[in-house]
């Protein structure tokens, strides 16, 4: 489609309002996330009932990512992410409710998030997959770095601004994020959707669909070692769920810290996202893998032996930058080599593997904060993910020797490559 290819990206029908949609929702979700563990350590002061907020999203994300993904390739993506959001904006009119019960336990609140996370279940793998039926192929590329920089502006300031304004109360941080909610879904409603695929029908059971992720991915053992890879790292490594009790209890700072502190991630994430975009990784991109992995546990291991803010803070960046590099890596590896009918439960699978390592993340570093305390639960967590790196090198000597992506990239969408065993 000549015509399509000379329009700039940002001119493409409904391009901008996708932005603007995911934007509001992306701003609704982060805030609501620095805002709910606040609250809920509030109440407790237990760092194990962290770890039960990110395990009441991750079960039912869980459980329904697989079905997920095969809804998403058979029905209007776009109505399905409608569908979800609304569910997501459900969610926060409930939390604001609950606050101004101001309840005495945090029970309610699991039981709040759990619905969230199954919503959750349906978002992930639909905005991924729905953003190929928006622009033409050609713009594809240009159009992921142009979504993924925007989004890291809710990234870095959704904490923030939820740090910020849960000082003016909880009930008024909520109506804040359900607004988000709607601006996200009142945009959305005007994005055409021009290039959706002309589904096929086929003999497949439900299970078969179900699979058809995984078959792809496990066939192919450098995108099995590159997710496979994060999960873990991330799994053992990752503190995010720690940071109210480092604010609390270590650094001394108040709500507007834990905020600045959620957000250096982001920040350092997306400085780095704006380097790959001018430098992109042209050699060795296996070993420069494991290598930003290695830098990610020792950031986090800085950061867990700190008691300066500011020190916290940059080590907290380096960790974001080093993060980026794997997500870099791992979204061109499966971008391009999947063909559009299978989208949605591929990404479905790399949404399980990241759940797992956030979520699940969340809910082991609240229970070895629990069982060791809070600075020995990071250091060992950062000393996991640094073992990680070494086992994997062994484990996977194809990703070791991973040169230029550009080449797996092609060896992917070769005819006849993009066949699943479902």
């Amino acid at each position: 489609m000549p015509a399509a290819f000379d329009t700039p990206v940002y001119r493409q029908p409904g391009f901008i309002p996708f932005l603007v949609a995911r934007l509001g929702a992306v701003f609704a979700m982060q805030i609501q996330a620095i805002v709910v563990a606040w609250q809920v350590y509030d109440i407790t002061r237990d760092p194990l009932t962290l770890g039960y907020v990110g395990l009441a999203q991750f079960l039912p994300m869980v459980v329904l990512l697989l079905p997920a993904g095969d809804v998403v390739d058979r029905f209007d993506r776009k109505r399905i992410l409608q569908l979800s959001w609304a569910v997501q904006g459900l969610c926060s009119a409930l939390l604001i409710a609950l606050s101004l019960k101001s309840p005495g336990s945090a029970t309610p609140f699991y039981a709040v998030l759990m619905l969230f996370g199954a919503a959750r279940a349906f978002t992930g793998p639909t905005l991924q997959s729905l953003l190929p039926q928006i622009v033409p192929r050609e713009q594809l590329g240009k159009a992921i770095a142009l979504n993924s920089s925007i989004m890291k502006i809710g990234v870095i300031a959704g904490p923030m601004l939820g740090g910020l304004l849960y000082a003016l109360g909880p009930t008024l941080t909520y109506s804040v994020v359900l607004s988000c909610f709607v601006l996200a879904q009142l945009t959305l409603a005007g994005v055409p959707v021009l290039y959706a695929f002309e589904r096929q029908a086929t003999d497949d059971t439900a299970w078969q669909r179900f699979t058809a992720g995984i078959d792809y991915i496990r066939s192919r053992p450098v995108i099995l070692g590159v997710i496979s890879l994060d999960l873990f790292a991330v799994l053992f490594g990752g503190i995010v769920a720690l940071l109210p009790v480092y604010a609390h209890e270590i650094l001394h700072v108040g709500p507007e810290g834990l905020g600045a502190l959620r957000s250096a991630v982001a920040v350092g994430a997306f400085l780095m996202g704006l380097y790959l975009g001018v430098r992109a990784i042209k050699r060795h991109a296996g070993l420069v893998m494991f290598a930003a992995v290695a830098v990610f546990g020792l950031a986090n291991l800085v950061f867990a032996l700190s008691h300066w803010f500011w020190l916290s803070f940059g080590a907290l960046l380096v960790a974001g930058a080093a993060d980026m590099i794997s997500v870099y890596v791992r979204l061109t590896l499966l971008q391009l080599a999947t063909p559009d009918e299978m989208r949605g439960r591929v990404n479905a699978v790399n949404m399980l593997f990241i759940g797992a390592s956030n979520e699940l993340g969340e809910f082991e570093s609240g229970v070895t904060a629990s069982w060791f305390g809070t600075v020995p639960a990071a250091v060992i967590g950062s000393m996991g993910t640094l073992a990680i790196v070494g086992l994997w090198m062994w484990a996977f000597p194809v990703l070791r020797r991973t040169d230029r992506l550009e080449e797996t990239q092609e060896e992917a969408v070769r005819p006849g490559s993009q066949k699943s065993a479902g």
